[in-house]
């Protein structure tokens, strides 16, 4: 659970939120400040390491389908195989997106919800 005020003065609650924003790098930004900023708050370390695990894992997920699916759809010549594949890439960045709102949400009423794989790394990163 929550409480307190984090290193910045805010609330931990508002600061896990931040931590998952997806607007104009807000969740990577203040989850990067948040590891090198609070060396107690575990809640915050969690939420920051879970989020920053989470951007870096969509990051590679995203280059590797676009770069794979690019090569095999300009190997095979195949405009619908290119249509399959950003359809692809727009589900992820959809699954993406969901999972950081959910965060938001999870973050903001004091909950330390772990991700599949991703939580247990920041649980034991955050510690």
């Amino acid at each position: 659970m929550s409480g307190g005020k984090t290193a910045l003065g805010l609330d931990t609650n508002v600061g896990a939120l931040l931590c998952y924003m997806p607007i104009c790098a807000v969740s990577l930004i203040y989850s990067i400040i948040v590891i090198v900023q609070e060396k107690e708050n575990k809640f915050m370390r969690f939420h920051a390491f879970q989020s920053l695990i989470l951007t870096i894992a969509y990051v590679v997920v995203v280059f590797a389908v676009s770069i794979v699916g690019g090569v095999i759809a300009g190997v095979a010549n195949s405009m619908a195989l290119g249509l399959l594949i950003n359809a692809v890439v727009g589900i992820v960045i959809l699954a993406f997106l969901g999972l950081m709102v959910f965060g938001m949400v999870k973050g903001y009423q004091g909950q330390k919800f772990k991700l599949p794989v991703v939580g247990d790394l920041a649980e034991k990163w955050s510690n």
